[in-house]
């Protein structure tokens, strides 16, 4: 269990007794981490087109009713925010729920699921900055030196204090969402290519027979939204903060993403979109925003993507140095990487920790000579995305089992039935995302295989795991996700 020792100067705190900077964040604050994540710009302008050329006009429909089905998902795991104070997250609530072993099995999912969802973009950071780079100035760059150069900005990130990396993904979060908007308000204002059109939100536009993939690469665009409760120990007045930040994130994200998709369809007119982004998918967003805005805003567009997957980077990795220190401080892991710097209070060694093996991964591929995109990217993200929907699903059951067994004051429609509807709607998320993994991947059937079931695998290791914990450290077993560490 940590110390707080918020009272004290940033400079004063003695080494050793530094606790997590209690009170540093708020709604906002969160909002960014969460958002950021989600890497919107790069979401919109990489992933969309293919949406649009799959499920056609009707394409944003299929992300307001992704926010849909993860807004009732929030209402049972917010709920329970005000009962579970585990730094834990994820895991300590459905340990709560479900019980010991699947919550150890619940710990190990999270971090192969948030490990996978950073390291695999580091990736994307060097595609992205690269074609950037080329774009600009026409010069070409090996992609291993962009990514360990983002593992070391990334890694200082979360070496920093929190609040610091809030200020961060602030700004470059208002940048990324500030072009998408620039590019909205040109299409608005000049009408569209054929005028402003509402047939996208026409039954025979959304009940297509590609709505289906479109719901799956709409799930994935929220991943990693429910990462709110991870910084309730930092959080001020948390029982108010967390669960406001994660309506804000995820109404946001909803809205943002409909929106945006149905921007791009007027840009280029109901019956011309999906030709155009079947001819160019990646140049989809560059094409339009240069049309309507100028050149200049397409050269923008490029360095905020890179902005946009560094965000990503930095929200992701300091996600993952809290699951990291809830589990030290647990016993789970080594006490060692519990460590919280005296001045930043931030977990230090446990960043440490996970920058070297972001970094051993990405030597790796690059040592294999696979391509940064194809391969790093997707085929490490892919397991991470369906881990972190299982924990989602695994966290819906879990309501409705801890509210049973607790005495409380909440109502039946937010501790049983949101859940078991939340449930329903994710069991269906996660069907399509993996009846739809070849879409993600573009690889062959044996490696799909092996991408779906790295997730279920990883959570099935923790029942032995649980197992022998149980009988060699008994008194880790039984403390487990089960005291608060506020």
């Amino acid at each position: 269990m940590s110390v707080s020792t918020s009272e004290l100067p940033e400079e004063k705190v003695p080494s050793g007794s530094a606790g997590l900077r209690s009170g540093s964040l708020g709604t906002a604050d969160i909002a960014f981490f969460v958002v950021s994540a989600a890497a919107p710009l790069t979401v919109m302008a990489g992933v969309a087109p293919l949406a649009i050329v799959l499920g056609g006009i009707g394409a944003p429909v299929g992300y307001l009713l992704a926010g849909v089905t993860l807004a009732v998902f929030a209402v049972g795991f917010t709920t329970m925010t005000r009962h579970v104070t585990s730094g834990g997250a994820f895991y300590a609530y459905i340990t709560q729920g479900l019980g010991r072993p699947v919550g150890i099995g619940a710990a190990l999912l999270a971090l192969i699921g948030y490990n996978g969802m950073e390291i695999g973009v580091y990736g994307l950071l060097a595609t992205t900055a690269r074609d950037t780079l080329h774009s600009l100035v026409g010069t070409d760059v090996p992609w291993l030196p962009i990514s360990l150069a983002g593992l070391v900005l990334i890694g200082y990130g979360g070496y920093r204090s929190i609040d610091f990396g809030a200020k961060v993904l602030g700004v470059l979060l208002v940048a990324e969402t500030g072009i998408l908007v620039l590019l909205a308000g040109g299409v608005l204002v000049k009408g569209g290519a054929h005028g402003l059109s509402l047939a996208s939100l026409a039954p025979s536009h959304v009940l297509v027979p590609g709505m289906a993939a479109v719901l799956a690469f709409a799930f994935a665009a929220f991943t990693g939204f429910e990462s709110t409760v991870i910084y309730r120990r930092e959080a001020r007045d948390p029982a108010r903060t967390v669960p406001r930040a994660t309506y804000v994130a995820v109404g946001f994200l909803g809205l943002f993403y409909a929106f945006v998709v149905w921007i791009a369809v007027q840009a280029f007119g109901d019956d011309q979109v999906v030709r155009a982004a079947g001819k160019d998918p990646a140049g989809l967003f560059f094409t339009a925003i240069t049309t309507y805005a100028g050149g200049w805003a397409a050269d923008l567009m490029h360095v905020f993507i890179v902005t946009s997957v560094i965000a990503s980077l930095l929200a992701f990795h300091n996600a993952i140095n809290r699951y990291a220190l809830a589990l030290a401080e647990e016993g789970v892991l080594p006490h060692r990487l519990g460590r919280i710097h005296p001045r930043h209070r931030s977990p230090y060694l446990a960043g440490i920790a996970q920058t070297v093996l972001g970094a051993l991964v990405v030597l790796a591929f690059w040592a294999a000579h696979a391509d940064p995109y194809q391969q790093l990217l997707l085929w490490v993200n892919t397991p991470g995305m369906i881990g972190l929907l299982l924990l989602q699903l695994l966290a819906a059951l879990a309501v409705p089992c801890y509210f049973r067994r607790v005495r409380h004051t909440e109502g039946r429609v937010r501790t049983l039935v949101a859940p078991l509807l939340a449930a329903a709607l994710l069991t269906t998320a996660i069907v399509l995302v993996v009846t739809h993994i070849d879409l993600f991947t573009g690889a062959s059937p044996a490696v799909n295989t092996l991408l779906v079931v790295v997730a279920p695998a990883v959570f099935v290791l923790g029942l032995p795991l649980a197992w022998w914990l149980r009988r060699s450290r008994p008194d880790v077993y039984a403390r487990f996700a089960t005291e608060p560490t506020d």
